[in-house]
């Protein structure tokens, strides 16, 4: 695993009102074996990430992925009434009923109960240790869930 230091511009443009006027760049850990792990999977990736298009650039070249679709998120660090996650109710009706894969590092069990409870179709969200990364315990549970699913 490698670290990068990244300055995509929608963390520039974020951190633009910090108090100290510096805007440090994003300290990412990537595994380049993680593309190649992602795409012998049976799904169609897409990226769910506040990176958006910018994860084809930032991203996805240092893992071996190709370009991607992205979900083009309306509103980044909406706050929400119910204290969902910005990104679930926009990723659910993204989905559009289809099943989906969810993996994020910022899900909680809020965001499980809301999409078990008001997406239609089978999903499976996994919470991601931002600290660790993405482990064989995912891989395991995304094989494992496709061969039920697909």
């Amino acid at each position: 695993m490698t670290q990068k230091p990244l300055l995509p511009t929608w963390w520039a443009e974020t951190s633009a009102g910090w108090a100290d006027g510096v805007v440090k760049p994003l300290r990412v850990w990537l595994n380049p074996a993680h593309g190649a792990e992602l795409l012998a999977l049976p799904y169609e990736l897409v990226w769910a990430t506040t990176w958006m298009d910018e994860a084809n650039t930032f991203i996805g070249p240092r893992v071996g992925l190709p370009e991607l679709p992205y979900i083009p998120w309306t509103e980044v660090f909406r706050q929400d009434p119910d204290g969902l996650h910005w990104k679930t109710r926009e990723l659910v009706a993204w989905a559009a009923g289809r099943p989906f894969v969810w993996l994020d590092d910022e899900l909680g069990p809020q965001d499980i109960e809301w999409i078990a409870a008001n997406h239609p179709a089978p999903a499976l969200p996994l919470w991601v240790d931002p600290r660790a990364g993405l482990r064989e315990l995912h891989f395991a549970a995304l094989r494992e869930w496709a061969e039920g699913e697909c």
